[in-house]
Parts: structure tokens; sequence; C-alpha cells
């Protein structure tokens, strides 16, 4: 009976029945295709190679995983800049050790050029992995023959000794072919430390300016000794290339009798001979206390700058005109610069604050008329990296007086800045204890500064260095963010 009316009423409305039956046929044909993809996709999240292993999968910013999954355009060229850093400070860090049982880094299928004896070239594709690491979160390959383990490299990468990590982030570098006034260049190591009782410091530079790659180019050690709200002394002595000895593989540095070498140990034997200045210091860098590096670029300019040593310790003699005082576990920093930079400026500070230490800083291009750029804040605790802010401006209250020649000068006696991050904020006051001012022009610019090395007109020539007490509030992770400490700061005027 049911088969007869289905039969008689398809008869009597045909064309309303052909379009029922269409309807449902594709009714069915896409719950067929969605439960398809929804198996793949089951499939794909149970397989531990396709997500790399373990529970989670880090990836870039803004990278579309679809993308990525099938093997699009868009997913050729990724990569996680100063991975390495983010393995030792964060994923892998004493910090997260009770959340964290297994990270592992890995690369697949990186485009990569094969060139032959022959000099043909094949497109390949290229996987890295950490072959231990990979073990650890269940991802290891099957093995037909041979071993698969870790080599000197993967240990270099996932645990440097300190001298290692010291040479990989403080080596010297060349002009690249985008910079077409090379003349221009210049790259240094910089050393502060603050004697006991914070009364006085020494700023010590080991400055390699000019070509490079070519013939005409030289050192400089500059050394500046200053006592609070009282004497500047300056001492300099400049040599010829065939005097200094620089690598692009290692931290060391020669120049004449002084010199910067990297100890076994990850300290820094520093020597500086200037004049009637003579400093011998080994400089202790806390561990993980360290900024890894940027360095950014546009139309032949490059600004690069490390931290290597942003809270250290330092032991030794200062000698004047031969008087010495000696130094034990003196507070003390280092950092590393390199790039085009005449007619740069800049704000920089790095203080201590409790059991904090902060850095802060910003570059600006010569002659740029854009706005200026938000500072970078970057905040460590014992354990390393803590957390980034980028405060939108830094407050100056210019009411110190200070002199430079001839010229009178107001410097700031304040300084503030604050950022919100998500549920994480961060407020740094600076109160300024002491400010010099250095005219940066070639007519007036003297050895020994810290200043532009390749001075010349700009809309602020006076560089100034100041030295304060730096007080930081907030919370980060739901934790009061609390610390005073002294520390070093520099802008333009």
């Amino acid at each position: 009976m049911i088969a007869q009316l289905a039969l008689r009423n398809i008869t009597y409305r045909p064309w309303r029945s052909v379009l029922l039956f269409f309807g449902y046929g594709v009714g069915v044909a896409v719950m067929i295709v969605l439960l398809s993809i929804g198996e793949a996709m089951l499939s794909q999240a149970r397989n531990e190679k396709l997500i790399g292993g373990g529970s989670i999968t880090v990836l870039p910013e803004g990278l579309d995983v679809e993308v990525m999954k099938t093997g699009g355009i868009g997913g050729l060229f990724f990569s996680i800049d100063h991975a390495s850093f983010l393995y030792r400070q964060l994923f892998a860090s004493p910090r997260y050790r009770d959340e964290i049982s297994a990270v592992a880094p890995q690369i697949e299928g990186r485009l990569l050029y094969l060139r032959t004896s022959d000099r043909r070239e094949y497109p390949v594709h290229a996987s890295g992995e950490i072959p231990a690491a990979t073990v650890a979160v269940g991802a290891a390959p099957e093995i037909a023959e041979g071993r698969w383990e870790n080599d000197e490299g993967d240990r270099r990468w996932v645990a440097p000794t300190p001298a290692e990590l010291r040479h990989e982030i403080d080596h010297f570098h060349l002009p690249g072919d985008s910079i077409a006034n090379r003349e221009t260049w210049a790259e240094w190591h910089y050393f502060n430390v603050l004697s006991e009782g914070g009364k006085r410091w020494a700023f010590i530079s080991f400055i390699v300016g000019g070509d490079v790659t070519g013939t005409k180019w030289g050192g400089k050690v500059g050394i500046t000794l200053r006592e609070e709200n009282g004497a500047t002394r300056r001492f300099g002595a400049t040599l010829d290339r065939s005097q200094v000895r620089f690598s692009t593989t290692d931290a060391n540095l020669a120049f004449g009798d002084s010199h910067v070498t990297v100890l076994p140990n990850g300290d820094y034997e520093v020597r500086a001979k200037a004049g009637n200045a003579d400093i011998s210091l080994v400089v202790h860098p806390a561990p993980f206390a360290f900024f890894p590096g940027v360095s950014m670029g546009t139309g032949g300019f490059v600004s690069g700058y490390t931290v290597p040593a942003l809270r250290a310790s330092a032991s030794g003699t200062l000698c004047i005109y031969g008087q010495c005082e000696k130094l034990t576990d003196a507070q003390s920093y280092h950092d590393h610069n390199w790039g085009v930079w005449r007619g740069v400026t800049w704000d920089w500070g790095a203080s201590r604050a409790g059991q904090y230490t902060f850095l802060y800083g910003r570059v600006f291009p010569p002659a740029s008329g854009a706005s200026a750029p938000p500072p970078l804040v970057y905040l460590i605790d014992s354990v390393g990296f803590r957390a980034v802010f980028r405060p939108k401006l830094i407050s100056y209250e210019d009411t110190r007086t200070i002199r430079s020649g001839a010229t009178v000068l107001h410097a700031p006696s304040r300084a503030r800045f604050l950022d919100v991050r998500g549920d994480d904020t961060l407020r740094v006051d600076i109160s300024i204890d002491d400010a010099i001012a250095t005219d940066t022009r070639p007519q007036s610019a003297k050895e020994g500064e810290r200043g532009d090395p390749l001075g010349t007109e700009k809309a602020r020539p006076y560089f100034i260095q100041m030295k304060g007490t730096a007080r930081i509030s907030g919370r980060i992770e739901g934790q009061p963010l609390v610390g005073t400490g002294t520390g070093f700061f520099e802008t333009y005027r």
C-alpha cells in the first residue's frame, strides 16, 4: 500500500518529486563529505608526527595552520626568530619545570637548494630536529639502520657552555651588501662598572669604525670616569687596523695592549689602557641574564644590539695616574652594538630593581621624519626572561641644568613609562642622580665617548649620559612586581 501511494504521488507531481530527490541527494553527499573531513582531522590530531609530538605545538604568529598542513606556498618559508633563546629561556627553563616535561624544536619540509659539484641546483625538502628532544616528546621516527642521536651541534643549540653562549651572541659582524657608505660602519663592546657606594663609575668602550671589509678602518679604546656631581675624566687611544683583532665567530678582541677575552667559564677579562688610565677587570655575567639581540634596518640603515651581561659583577682595579682603586663584586653591565651610526640617536637604559633587572631602548635613524617608535622594555629575574613591554612613550622632566663646554642644557631629572599587556602591567619611575652631556658634532667630539663614534650634524647633538635610581611596580601573572635599584640611562638633547 505504501509503495503504491509513493508511486502515484511521483506520477501525479513528477517535477516536485525530482526536486525532492535532488535535495535529498545533495544533503546526503554533504553529510558524507563532512564526516570524511572530520575523520581526517581526527586522524591528524592523533598523529604525533603530523603535530610534532607532545600535546602542544608552537608556531609563528600569523601562520595559517591549514596552509602548513596542506603544504601551501605560505607554509614554505616560516620560522621562529631566536628559537634557541625561546627554548632555553622559556619552554625548557627552570621556571616552567613543573608544567613542561619535554620540548622539542622541529623544522618540517623546509625548502632548500642542493648544489652539486658540477654546479647543478636541485630543490629539496629538508627537516631538522634535536634527536633526544624529539624522542622525549614521543615523536621519534623508526630507525631502520644506524644511530639517531644528538651531535655536538645539537648540544650547543640546546645547552651551550657559558663561553659558547658569549661567542654565539657577542661576536662581531661585517657590513652587508645593502650598506652603501661603509665608512659609516661602527661596532663596539661597551662595559660599565659602579664602585662600592655608587658614587663613582666607569664607562669603557672598544670601538671598531670604518669599512672593515677594506683598508680604511681602525679602532679606539675609550674610558670615561665619573664622580657623582663632580669631575669627569676621559681617556682615549686610537689604533691602526694592524693593531686590532676582531672576529665574526667569537667575542674576543685585541686592541694593542688592550683586550676583551672570554674566559672558559664565560666571564670576560677586560683590559683597557688609554693615556694615563689602566683598567683591569673580570666581569662575571649572572646566569640567564642576557638579551639575545636584535638587528633592524631598511634602505641601507642597520642597527644591531645585544646584551650578553645584563646583570653582572666586576672585580679588579681602576688605575688613574698610578693611583689604583680595587673593586670586588661591583655592579657591572656589558652590551654590544653594530651598524650604521652616523647621525643616529637613541633612548636607552638598563637598571637593577631588586630581584629584577630591566632594559629599555629605541633607535632613531638619521634624517627620519617618522614618529618616535615605541621603546622595547625587556624584564628578567633570577631565572631569566620574565616579560616584554612596549610603552607608547617615555615621559621626561627636563628640570636639571648641566653644561657641555660653554653651552647650558636642560637635561632630565626624572623619567617615567608604563604599559599594559593583557593582565600584566609595568610602571617604571627613574630619578636621575647625575648627568653629563657631550657634544657629538665633529668639531667638538672628544676621545673616550660612548656616544656617536662617527659624529655628525643632527637635530639633537648633545649626548646625555645619566646615572639614577629606578623603581618598578605592576603585576605579572597575577603576582605583584616591585623593586628598586641603580642603573644607567642615555638620551639626546
